[in-house]
C-alpha cells in the first residue's frame, strides 16, 4: 500500500496548502482556477468515455447504477459522512456557530474531492500494480496529479477536501490488498468500459461540482463503475463479443 499512502499525504499535504493560502487568494481567481479543473475535469471524461468499445454498455450501467444508487441513497450517506466530519473537525458549540454555508462548503469541498480523486482507471490499475508487485510508480504520478488538485479545491472548498483522503485510502488500499484477485478476474474490455463509465461520472461532477451548471446527484451513479465490467463479463459467457475501441 505505499502507492495509497503517498497519495493520502499528497492530499494532506495539498489541501492543508491550500486552505492556508485560501485567504491570500482573491476571490475571482479562485473561481476561475476551479472552474479550470472543472474544465479538464470534463475534457478528461470525454478521453475516458472514447475507451468504451460498446456505448450501450456504458449506458446500460449508469441507468443500472442511477438506480442502485438511489436505491441505496449513496449521495445521502456521502453528505452525511461530510456534515459528521465537518461537526468533528470544527467543534462546533451547542448553539451551533457554523453557518449552513460553512457546512455546505465542507460538504461539497468533500464530495467533490472524493469523487474525481476515486473515480478512473489509474486509481484502480495502479493499486492492482501496488499490491502484487509492489511498483507503485502509478500511483505516485497520481499522487502528484491529487496533490495538485488538493490545493487547487481547497483554496476555494475550504478542508474539507482534506478528508477526502479517507475514502481514497479505504478504497485503493482494498484494492491493493486484493490485487491478486482483481487481476485474475479482470480483462481489457472490462477495463476499458469501467474506464468509459469513470468518463462520463467525471463529466457529471465538472457540471455539478466544479462548474456549478446543473445539481446532479454524481454519487448514486458510483455502483455503475462496478456494473460496467460485470456487464461485459455477463456478455462474454452469453458468446456476445465485446471489441476494443
Amino acid at each position: 500500500m505505499t502507492g495509497t499512502i503517498l497519495n493520502v499525504v499528497a492530499i494532506l499535504l495539498g489541501s492543508a496548502l491550500g486552505t492556508f493560502l485560501g485567504g491570500r487568494i482573491p476571490d475571482k481567481l479562485k473561481q476561475t482556477v476551479v472552474s479550470g479543473m472543472g474544465l479538464f475535469t470534463f475534457a478528461l471524461g470525454i478521453q475516458m468515455f472514447l475507451k468504451t468499445g460498446n456505448a450501450l454498455i456504458v449506458l446500460g450501467s449508469l441507468v443500472i447504477g442511477a438506480l442502485l444508487g438511489e436505491w441505496w441513497k449513496i449521495e445521502d450517506l456521502l453528505s452525511q459522512l461530510g456534515s459528521w466530519l465537518e461537526k468533528r473537525f470544527n467543534h462546533a458549540n451547542e448553539e451551533g456557530e457554523h453557518s449552513t454555508h460553512q457546512r455546505e462548503r465542507f460538504i461539497r469541498g468533500f464530495l467533490t474531492a472524493s469523487l474525481v480523486f476515486v473515480v478512473g482507471p489509474v486509481a484502480i490499475l495502479g493499486a492492482i500494480q501496488d499490491g502484487i508487485s509492489g511498483d507503485y510508480r502509478l500511483l505516485a504520478v497520481k499522487s502528484v496529479l491529487d496533490g495538485f488538485a488538493s490545493l487547487a479545491f481547497s483554496s476555494s472548498l475550504g478542508i474539507g477536501v482534506a478528508f477526502s483522503a479517507l475514502p481514497i485510502l479505504v478504497y485503493q488500499g482494498a484494492i491493493s490488498l486484493l490485487a491478486a484477485q482483481v487481476q485474475a478476474i479482470t480483462t481489457p474490455e472490462m477495463m476499458n468500459e469501467m474506464t468509459a463509465t469513470g468518463g462520463i461520472l467525471l463529466m457529471g461532477i465538472a457540471v455539478s461540482g466544479l462548474l456549478e451548471i446543473k445539481k446532479i446527484r454524481t454519487g448514486n451513479f458510483l455502483p455503475a463503475l462496478i456494473l460496467a465490467p460485470l456487464i461485459v463479463a455477463l456478455l462474454s459467457a452469453l458468446g456476445v463479443q465485446v471489441s476494443l475501441p
